[in-house]
């Protein structure tokens, strides 16, 4: 790849807000909510700290197994009379928690911003998903039926029933803390199973929100919130007999560690994991398109985002042309604090721990004979801002090909040939999405069926919809987010056949 093609890596800086957070006296309790009400232990507490300033905002329980057999109970107990409500009643207070969401959608968003130092813009985004989401399974729920009965064996008639499971724990993550539990809570309550969930220790206010918003609404029970860390609460949830299902969203290590810890009692697993999506780029393809998706689809939520478009794989005759596209477009990103502006674009990472994290996938990345032609440092000031990166020379089977980097980092290598592409895309261990870029009708076909990812896109990429599912093959999970496969994996089918011989 041409060596002309490297930009001013010095032009992000950070844009900063001076006083635009919520005041304390407007966070939701600082407690877990359990059977109705909120709760606080004598255990230790969680600092909660603001992304973009490195300072702590509040601080919040850190709970224990005790508190998850609490929760556990309540739910249980709850779910004797919820999963008997009908459909139609479900469905009504799960538009009743849309309408009250959608009221208070600032107040959501500014928490979010908050406690995760997401741009406004994406925050109100998180906030449209999660009314959507829950306005979805609404009517979802009032249509979600099995086939109707049949005689199938003389004599004999079936009736195939669908039924909820149960008491489901969910673990959720701390990129998208109200719109992944609202992935997982609006089609649970739909199908009538009770929930516990336990947000990510660094984000929990805005589910402690929705948690003050629907307590009036919901019988006690039926929505739980556990606060703490993954090890005792996460494990507490995935092993506890009274739970009948957990669902994670996460990385492939919590995952594994849910899954394991979920074998001993037999449950159900829901597992929604990391992702490396390929874009792969034709020679045919629309560059300026494609260059100028990849400003939101690569750096969206500061790229921390299991299915950005982070792994560009383009064709190797139109690579110094695509590479001049993107740095335009990556070096004119808006970085900064999430009140800074309606026009920012990329906030700081989630934490100390995360920035050093990818600024060491860069380090090793340049070690290994990759360069940054925009980006590739840490920005200065208070915050855990990196500014947004673009990295060329990336070589087959390197980390930075292969791992899920997970920051405002995309990495560009080049192919020969559909086949060379096509088995270079599915050469990782994450299967969770992917994208295609051509203006080749017959290709735009045929080459996402060889692609082993749950969704491939053609000529966009990270553009989702709750009637269309969501998740992954191998390394990224297994079961589906959003669209009515997602009722299904919160539910079960029984099968009664009558004996009617006469």
């Amino acid at each position: 790849m041409s060596r002309t093609s490297t930009h001013d890596n010095d032009a992000a800086v950070v844009r900063r807000a001076g006083e635009d957070t919520p005041a304390r006296d407007s966070f939701p309790p600082l407690g877990h909510f359990i059977d109705g009400a909120f709760h606080t232990t004598a255990a230790e507490t969680i600092a909660l700290i603001d992304p973009s300033t490195g300072g702590t905002v509040a601080e919040v329980p850190s709970g224990t197994r005790a508190d998850v057999d609490r929760a556990a109970a309540a739910a249980r107990a709850a779910f004797a009379d919820w999963g008997r409500t009908t459909p139609r009643e479900r469905a009504d207070l799960l538009l009743e928690i849309a309408s009250r969401v959608e009221a208070r959608a600032d107040e959501f968003a500014r928490l979010e911003s908050l406690d995760t130092g997401k741009p406004r813009t994406v925050a109100a985004d998180d906030v449209q998903g999660t009314v959507d989401v829950f306005r979805f399974a609404a009517g979802a729920g009032r249509a979600f039926t099995e086939a109707g009965a049949a005689e199938y064996v003389r004599d004999h008639t079936s009736i195939l029933l669908r039924e909820p499971v149960g008491v489901v724990g969910v673990i959720g993550p701390w990129n998208y803390p109200l719109l992944m539990a609202a992935w997982k809570i609006a089609p649970i309550l739909a199908v009538g199973d009770t929930v516990i969930v336990k947000p990510a220790e660094q984000t929990p206010l805005t589910l402690l929100l929705l948690a003050d918003v629907v307590r009036d609404l919901l019988p006690a029970g039926v929505f739980n919130v556990v606060l703490g860390i993954g090890p005792v609460v996460g494990a507490a949830l995935a092993e506890h007999p009274q739970i009948d299902l957990v669902a994670v969203t996460g990385s492939v290590g919590s995952g594994r560690a849910g899954a394991a810890a979920a074998a001993d009692s037999v449950k159900r697993v829901h597992l929604e994991l990391g992702g490396k999506a390929p874009v792969v780029i034709f020679e045919d393809a629309d560059l300026e398109a494609a260059a100028e998706a990849l400003r939101t689809a690569g750096y969206w939520n500061s790229g921390q985002e299991c299915g950005a478009g982070t792994r560009v794989l383009v064709h190797e005759s139109v690579a110094d042309r695509f590479v001049e596209l993107l740095a335009e477009q990556v070096g004119a990103i808006a970085v900064g604090e999430p009140g800074a502006g309606d026009d920012i674009e990329v906030g700081p990472l989630i934490s100390q721990a995360q920035l050093d994290r990818v600024r060491g996938f860069v380090e090793r990345a340049e070690g290994e004979g990759a360069r940054a032609v925009v980006g590739g440092r840490a920005l200065p000031g208070p915050g855990f801002f990196l500014a947004p990166t673009v990295l060329v020379d990336v070589e087959q089977g390197t980390e930075a090909s292969r791992e899920e980097i997970f920051g405002p980092v995309i990495t560009v290598e080049t192919f020969q040939d559909e086949e060379e592409a096509v088995t270079r895309a599915n050469d990782v261990v994450y299967g969770l999405a992917a994208s295609v870029w051509t203006t080749n009708a017959a290709r735009s076909l045929d080459v996402p069926r060889r692609l082993d990812f749950g969704t491939v896109w053609v000529n966009s990429h990270l553009v989702l919809a709750s009637e269309v599912p969501w998740g992954g093959f191998k390394g990224s999970g297994y079961g589906r987010d959003l669209s009515v496969y997602a009722l299904q994996d919160f539910s079960r089918t029984k099968h009664i056949q009558l004996n009617h011989a006469r």
